[in-house]
């Protein structure tokens, strides 16, 4: 019997989580995609608080775009965060794509990220 697409995604992010572990020095960055919109956070695994978040929902990343969950919103998403965690001295995260592929939103969240300055 085929999986359906969630319960794949579901099984690739549990397989991925059993190796990416983020640090206060070096955190997971975390993506999450819905059909309307994109998250990203930046997580210290070892004490389980979130230490930064960005995601297309903020009037700042989805002013100008006509919908959220694009590659542009990515873009924006991706930069934002990483300005974010230059700002509170964090240049090196482990990147957690979520069980998606890496393309599409996800690939060019993760290149803006790297542009800004994020080491991954």
């Amino acid at each position: 019997m085929a999986q359906s697409k969630l319960v794949s995604r579901q099984r690739r992010r549990e397989r991925i989580r059993k190796k990416v572990v983020g640090t206060a020095a070096k955190p997971r960055l975390s993506v999450y995609k819905s059909l309307s919109h994109i998250y990203a956070q930046l997580i210290d695994d070892t004490t389980g608080n979130t230490l930064i978040s960005a995601a297309s929902t903020e009037k700042a990343v989805s002013e100008g775009l006509k919908h959220c969950g694009n590659v542009a919103a990515a873009k924006k998403v991706g930069a934002n965060i990483a300005e974010r965690a230059i700002g509170k001295n964090i240049k090196a995260v482990v990147f957690d794509r979520g069980g998606n592929q890496y393309h599409g939103c996800i690939k060019a969240l993760a290149e803006a990220a790297r542009e800004k300055g994020l080491n991954f």
